[in-house]
């Protein structure tokens, strides 16, 4: 019985690897109209993502092409950012942009639309001075047949290049319907005081621009119908909360090879059913778990306050779910829900999501400035020092949906647990908009609630 060994479909980016898998294939040239080979490349980029890189050329006529194309699966939310650029520091921010982000600038009234760039890793300087390279090209001539169009258009110019200058404080807003756009934080791992990120759900029309389609639109409506009676057939979600494990294939979310997810619903005592899905890579050893809520959004929010003074305080269980927002006040860490996903673990666990998010997190290591890296270095010292049980900290996780849980250590439950406390709240406007809940606005409720 033979085997092989299974790799991950995009390798670590190194030049001096032995033997880098590269595809070739004979392509058409649309420069002479012969037969040239493009190259593909799967590979990763360390702190960033999966790409394909593509490389066309022609021994014919010597015409050569490069490219770069995502290779990773689009998020499951659109994001839209919004940074105050106020100083040099806001300038020099990297910037990672796809090919479906849409950058706005509201002080200008000035769009550059999403599809009409291809996606690139800049800073804000670098978009506002690629605007102005854009804008410049063939002025010379516009000049001599189109003055009153060329003398607008320096007018804007000025204005573009007064941003770069700062002359007064500006907005950029950029908004992603794949996900997959990223503004660099100097302030990390402390929460950013002048950007704001925003997740949303895509409409129908979102999704079929990126090429995503749901089942019964691949199959029709006819297929979809059956696909839905399958999964909605008496007893499917009986035998999903039998003691039995369900397994179905997918593919890693870090280098995209086949694995198996292992999804379970389990009842947790003193709170509610779970879904808890894992999922183990056998090429890389990329591992996931994620839990998702058995039930609908609460009445009230809830937050958890937990104290954390030694390691005998890492043996709670705490089911965070996508909504619950984390929070170590001495450190000055904020972390939003959707950095650290929903999760079933512990405060171990989670202090040691944060700090590998962090080391790989674009824009504070790899190339990042000196400054940032011992910022960066200081905070991982610190949050070691609390996985010791060498510095004590306050966990607090809040989560507006009231879907979180977190275990308490005394086994009566009529008797509080001095390291644990719990605050159930009323959600506010926001919140509200947030969970998707605007339209559930009671008599006497209003946005100043």
């Amino acid at each position: 019985m033979c085997s092989t060994e299974v790799k991950p479909v995009f390798r670590d980016l190194a030049a001096d690897d032995p033997e880098p898998q590269v595809t070739e294939i004979e392509s058409f040239c649309t420069n002479c109209y012969a037969n040239g080979i493009t190259r593909l490349l799967l590979t990763r980029i360390p702190y960033y993502k999966n790409v394909v890189i593509m490389s066309f050329s022609c021994e014919e006529c010597g015409y050569a092409n490069n490219e770069i194309q995502p290779g990773g699966a689009f998020a499951e939310l659109g994001v839209r950012w919004k940074l105050r650029v106020d100083n040099q520091t806001d300038l020099n921010r990297q910037v990672v942009k796809s090919d479906y982000t849409c950058v706005r600038i509201p002080e200008l009234d000035f769009e550059i639309p999403a599809q009409s760039q291809k996606g690139e890793v800049t800073t804000v300087e670098g978009i506002v001075a690629r605007a102005i390279s854009g804008l410049a090209q063939d002025q010379e001539a516009r000049k001599a047949e189109h003055p009153e169009d060329a003398a607008q258009i320096d007018e804007f110019l000025a204005r573009l290049q007064a941003l770069r200058t700062l002359e007064s404080k500006w907005t950029l807003q950029l908004e992603d319907i794949s996900g997959n756009c990223f503004i660099e934080n100097p302030e990390a791992p402390a929460k950013d005081p002048r950007c704001e990120r925003t997740d949303f759900p895509r409409s129908k029309e979102q999704d079929h621009t990126l090429g995503i389609f749901g089942q019964d639109e691949v199959n029709g409506a006819e297929n979809g119908e059956e696909e839905k009676s399958q999964v909605s057939e008496p007893g499917f979600y009986e035998k999903m909360a039998a003691d039995e494990v369900l397994q179905f294939k997918t593919n890693c979310p870090d280098c995209n090879a086949p694995a198996d997810t292992n999804m379970k619903v389990t009842n947790i005592p003193h709170f509610k059913e779970v879904v808890i899905m894992a999922t183990v890579c056998d090429a890389c050893g990329h591992r996931t778990n994620e839990v998702k809520s058995g039930g609908g959004v609460e009445e009230k929010g809830v937050r958890y306050e937990v104290r954390i003074a030694g390691k005998e305080d890492f043996s709670r269980d705490i089911l965070k779910s996508e909504t619950c927002s984390m929070e170590i006040p001495e450190l000055d860490l904020e972390v939003g829900g959707c950095a650290l996903g929903g999760r079933f673990t512990t405060p171990e666990g989670l202090l040691q999501a944060s700090a590998h998010q962090l080391e790989n997190a674009p824009g504070v290591v790899g190339d990042a400035p000196g400054l940032a890296k011992e910022k960066l270095t200081e905070f991982l010292k610190k949050l070691q020092e609390v996985l010791e049980g060498r510095r004590a900290v306050t966990l607090v996780l809040d989560d507006p949906a009231g879907n979180s849980y977190v275990q308490s250590l005394s086994d009566d439950p009529q008797v509080p647990d001095d390291g644990l406390k719990v605050t159930r709240y009323e959600r506010t406007y926001q919140q509200n908009e947030e969970l998707g809940l605007n339209d559930m606005k009671t008599e006497g409720y209003s946005e100043d609630s």
